[in-house]
């Protein structure tokens, strides 16, 4: 598979940081009309009789949300009010006062083309045919479970999970939690403390940060994808050890993501696990944006590089994705799943997974692996595949710049200037179609994007108009024919 990380031309880079330097330079301006009374401030400030205590709230740091997002403000959290399948409803909404506050115009902007969801294979659906058994399932054990699972809140449907995702996945056990984010940020820090390093790609979620710095770990961070840099940091940690005493580390810990939903890009999974095993690593696998997604039957980017899931010693994944509900799991070893069990906090504190999100998973799980007596999971799969590389190479062939790798349902579409930005989601919106646009802090100051997510219920007809639109957006909003053409 390949990966595409295209460099724009200088002129475009240094465009980009002269519109964020004009962007500032009028954000000081309106700072200072606000300081002498000409303009209205919204922001939180200090109360006068407050001025003693110490500061709640840093003016300075407040700079960026105070002249910058609040401009563009309206390119998020956009409310729908319909199901968020490969089309939905969009609530219009106005503000009176530059995006600091909004109200609702009582009109919805109807069958908006969704690419902004993580509906991989489409399960985020309301048909009642099937979605049977999951009623039936909130039927018997109602809505929520109000206990953790070492108390009142194991259920049978628990464990009927548990053993199906180690089947899928072809490990020796699992164990499922009610959040995806937690079972990252709370799970990590159960595996390795201090004394133990940890090596982060630096393009690895906020979850896997937020665990790794619960920890108490070292934290040593490697280029991304870059595996000189890698053996490098594995090298120092084995011929050095810890700092000062240089004692070997307790455990070393390689922390990568199957696919990085901000780039598109797919892990060098071979590469890494050769390097685990030469310096005697562990490796902790997210599969949050590719179990489902990838591989000819799902099964993620070990069954994409015909790798054996034993090689990857804690395989982690979540269920909001590509499974259409909510939570996540971790998979590996019996015995690493039993120590989690007694010592994770998401085990011992954490309530029980809601019984319909369960029954939701079961359902969609038992499809894609064709135990329903179908074969429509499996269907999804080729489609998303399909859809995958359709969208790619008509898109490069058309003179856009895209990150990522052939493979990945992650399409992030390069825009550089911040102005292109909040044009290009607006033009799109207005012609009836949803997008996720990012910029910086999320990513480079000179990488702002676009990021579409592919569905295997986006059909044919959707996918064109959506590139016929990017196609016939004027350039002031959209960067066309700067990607080198690589159909």
């Amino acid at each position: 598979t390949q990966q595409s990380f295209e460099n724009p031309p200088m002129y475009v880079a240094v465009m980009t940081y002269l519109g964020f330097g004009i962007v500032t330079l009028f954000g000081y301006f309106r700072d200072f009309l606000r300081a002498v009374g000409l303009e209205k401030c919204h922001i939180a400030r200090e109360r006068e009789e407050q001025k003693d205590f110490v500061p709640l709230y840093q003016d300075f740091e407040n700079f960026y949300t105070r002249n910058l997002y609040m401009r563009v403000r309206d390119n998020w959290n956009r409310p729908i009010c319909s199901l968020p399948g490969p089309v939905f409803d969009v609530m219009e909404r106005v503000s009176p006062d530059y995006n600091w506050t909004f109200s609702l115009t009582g009109k919805t902007i109807d069958n908006v083309i969704n690419m902004g969801s993580y509906n991989y294979l489409g399960f985020a659906e309301n048909d009642g045919d099937f979605l049977k058994t999951v009623a039936d399932r909130t039927q018997q054990y109602g809505l929520g479970v109000c206990s953790t699972r070492q108390e009142m809140g194991n259920l049978a449907i628990h464990e009927e999970l548990e053993q199906l995702v180690a089947t899928f996945l072809g490990v020796e056990s699992s164990m499922i939690f009610g959040m995806g984010f937690a079972t990252n940020s709370m799970n990590i820090p159960a595996l390795v403390g201090k004394g133990c390093l940890i090596l982060s790609d630096e393009l690895n979620h906020t979850s896997l940060i937020l665990g790794a710095r619960l920890s108490g770990a070292t934290i040593w961070v490697f280029k991304h994808n870059n595996m000189q840099s890698l053996e490098r940091l594995l090298r120092e940690a084995v011929c050095s050890g810890q700092p000062r005493t240089h004692r070997p580390w307790r455990k070393v810990l390689i922390m990568v993501e199957g696919i990085y939903s901000m780039e598109g890009s797919v892990v060098r999974l071979p590469d890494i696990v050769a390097l685990k095993k030469k310096y005697k690593a562990y490796l902790y696998l997210d599969e949050a944006h590719s179990i489902g997604a990838v591989g000819p039957t799902g099964r993620g980017v070990t069954e994409l590089f015909g790798l054996d899931p034993s090689d990857i010693d804690v395989m982690m994944g979540t269920f909001t994705k590509s499974f259409g509900a909510a939570g996540g799991y971790i998979a590996g070893k019996k015995e690493l799943v039993d120590s989690l069990r007694s010592h994770s906090h998401s085990a011992v504190y954490a309530s029980a997974m809601s019984p319909p999100v369960t029954e939701q998973i079961l359902r969609a799980m038992k499809c894609i692996m064709g135990l329903d007596g179908t074969t429509v999971g499996q269907a999804r799969v080729h489609q998303l595949a399909e859809n995958t590389r359709y969208f790619r190479s008509r898109l490069q062939e058309m003179g856009f710049i895209i990150y990522g790798n052939d493979d990945s349902p992650v399409v992030p579409i390069l825009l550089y200037m911040p102005g292109k930005v909040v044009a290009f989601s607006r033009a799109m919106l207005k012609r009836k179609i949803g997008v996720v646009v990012v910029g910086f802090p999320a990513t480079p100051i000179t990488e702002a994007r676009a990021r579409f997510c592919l569905s295997a219920a986006h059909t044919k007809a959707m996918l064109d108009q959506v590139m016929y639109t990017c196609a016939l957006l004027p350039t002031h909003v959209i960067n066309i024919g700067l990607g080198v053409s690589m159909g």
